[in-house]
């Protein structure tokens, strides 16, 4: 279940911003040892423009609670996979993250107490934090989930 920017959105976008897009997909398998390929992935297209440092670690975090979340949650320790999307263009970073595995509820986080304050919800407001924009699509008891995390760049 990937979504991708249709062809009618990228014939509506303006020539300066449909000029210099890069879309790139990443299926990994849901482990924890595949992470790192995910944030090695956003390192490369990081280098095609212009981010500070700090941007670039901020987004590396988020990437990395939203992926974790599907390796952690969303196959309960059956095989499974994850695809990651990436789509740059002059004025913005998208990254998408889906699964197919179990469904969650986004308006019932878990409590953050004690030790399950690494978990669930945590992750979430994190990415809010450094996110400009961001979409759950999920349901409990159903499958497939997919985050995905707007980061607006300076011109």
């Amino acid at each position: 279940m990937c979504v991708r920017m249709s062809e009618a959105a990228v014939l509506d976008m303006r020539d300066d911003e449909r000029e210099g897009m890069r879309s790139v997909r990443l299926r990994i398998p849901a482990r924890a040892d595949y992470i790192a390929l995910a944030r090695l992935a956003l390192t490369g297209i990081a280098e095609l423009r212009a981010m500070p440092d700090e941007t670039v670690a901020d987004l590396k975090l988020a990437l990395t609670e939203a992926v974790s979340n599907s390796v952690r949650h969303a196959y309960d320790g059956r095989e499974g996979q994850v695809e990651i999307t990436y789509e740059l263009t002059g004025s913005e970073l998208v990254m998408e993250v889906t699964d197919d595995g179990e469904g969650f509820d986004p308006a019932d986080p878990p409590p953050l107490e004690g030790e399950d304050l690494t978990e669930g919800g945590l992750g979430i407001a994190i990415i809010r934090t450094v996110a400009d924009e961001l979409e759950i699509d999920s349901r409990a008891g159903e499958r497939g989930s997919r985050l995905r995390f707007v980061k607006r760049l300076a011109p």
